[in-house]
């Protein structure tokens, strides 16, 4: 708002006066949620880079326990026991609110199976094969908690720049804008009493000199 296009009126006045305290209350509260919000960041992303070790840890694991599995087993038992289990992880998809934002809570079903659910008889296969399906099951439900961690840490930071845009939007525009407009109006209300107080007494030298004439 241009201070130029203010009507320099003490209502004016009042009203910029009222938006600039309004103003500033909103500021001081986007600024309370901007820096949250970056608390919050920095602590999922230290969730997301324990997860990632945890991941690949979790592959290296998996992948040298199915590589043991295929040397004692050989490859068509392990890709025969992949393929043996009639059950298949599920994943459910939920939101929930984390300071005031929407964020995936995934769930996953049906990952961990027991020895009975995973379709290949247990005679004619060794103990391998379980542990690495035992291994790449734990790499499924990792991996989940990997993308629930990764998708909130995206809208967090969304967010954060969201808020960060307004607060400067607020302190570097609107704020001064409005100041710009309160130090005007009053400049040009001190002019116009001036101006007034200027004319009456004027108006009252003239009617004094009058007076004086009349009483000569």
């Amino acid at each position: 708002m241009p201070a130029q296009d203010v009507k320099p009126t003490r209502s004016e006045l009042l009203e910029i006066k009222r938006r600039i305290k309004l103003t500033q209350s909103g500021y001081k509260i986007l600024k309370m949620k901007r820096d949250g919000l970056i608390l919050e960041f920095f602590k999922i992303l230290e969730q997301a880079k324990q997860v990632r070790d945890k991941i690949q840890k979790d592959y290296d694991d998996a992948m040298e326990k199915a590589a043991i599995a295929e040397a004692v087993d050989g490859a068509i038992a392990v890709r025969s026991a992949a393929f043996a289990r009639a059950s298949h992880p599920e994943i459910s998809l939920r939101s929930k609110n984390l300071m005031g934002i929407v964020v995936p809570q995934i769930d996953a079903t049906l990952v961990k199976s027991t020895v009975d659910e995973r379709g290949y008889g247990v005679i004619g296969t060794s103990t391998y094969i379980d542990e690495a399906t035992a291994a790449f099951e734990k790499l499924v439900e990792t991996m989940v908690q990997a993308a629930e961690i990764e998708t909130t840490m995206k809208k967090l930071l969304d967010e954060i720049e969201k808020t960060k845009r307004r607060v400067n939007a607020l302190e570097y525009k609107v704020i001064p804008e409005l100041k710009d407009a309160e130090s005007f109006i009053k400049l040009r209300l001190e002019e116009m009493e001036r101006d007034n107080t200027f004319r009456l007494k004027r108006v009252k030298d003239k009617a004094q000199a009058k007076a004086a004439a009349e009483a000569a």
